[in-house]
């Protein structure tokens, strides 16, 4: 049946092959789920078909053999009577609804047999079903898990992580620059200072020399 050779199509591929070619993976397995599902129903519909169909023939089977039945007993009636005719007649009626049975009962072997296909293949169906939905909660997990790992390759690959390394290095490159400006400065400001109280201390000797002579210049003109 056609509604089986498709479904055979999906159940055979490649779920991760379809994954891998999918632009949205997880996306890609919730329509292989609803195909199944899809493809679930129709061989349930038509396994109810079947099942009905079969029904339908076995009552038609029944039915010829309970004629076969009575037309026999009216046959015999016939010849109890003496009623040879009647009893041919009957007897005709007979083996007709024998010839219907064997055909009822030749087409309930073939749609018994038909059923039990469905059946079968429907079982296979619906057990490949479960294992789709089991393993889909781990393919989505997977294709989640992927999607991150690409989005990192990405972010390293296009100056991310390895961008953001190099401007560090070059902050840090910046802070010893003014580290080193600093202390430059600093260096420089010492000097100044120590040169400052140097010429204060000369001009302190320059005083205190001139006060020296002012004091024996008055002591000598004191002594004459």
């Amino acid at each position: 049946m056609s509604i089986f050779s498709r479904a055979g199509d999906i159940f055979k591929s490649n779920i991760n092959d379809l994954i891998d070619r999918a632009e949205n993976p997880e996306k890609m397995v919730r329509q292989i789920i609803l195909d199944m599902q899809k493809e679930l129903d129709i061989a349930v519909r038509a396994l109810g078909e079947a099942v009905a169909g079969e029904r339908i023939a076995e009552k038609q089977y029944q039915d010829a053999v309970r004629k076969s039945a009575d037309w026999e007993t009216k046959a015999k009636a016939s010849l109890a009577s003496n009623q040879v005719d009647l009893a041919r007649k009957a007897l005709a009626r007979k083996v007709s609804a024998d010839e219907e049975a064997e055909r009822c009962r030749a087409a309930c072997k073939t749609i018994s047999q038909q059923t039990e296909t469905i059946r079968a293949q429907v079982e296979t169906l619906r057990a490949e079903l479960e294992e789709a939905k089991s393993r889909q909660a781990v393919l989505a997990v997977r294709s989640q898990a992927a999607e991150t790992r690409k989005h990192l390759a990405q972010s390293v690959s296009h100056a991310g992580i390895s961008g953001a390394a190099e401007k560090l290095d070059r902050m840090e490159q910046k802070i010893m620059q003014k580290e080193a400006e600093a202390e430059a400065f600093a260096e420089m400001a010492g000097s100044y200072i120590s040169g400052d109280s140097g010429k204060s201390g000369i001009l302190s000797d320059a005083r205190i020399d001139s006060e020296l002579q002012r004091l024996l210049t008055e002591m000598k003109d004191a002594e004459e």
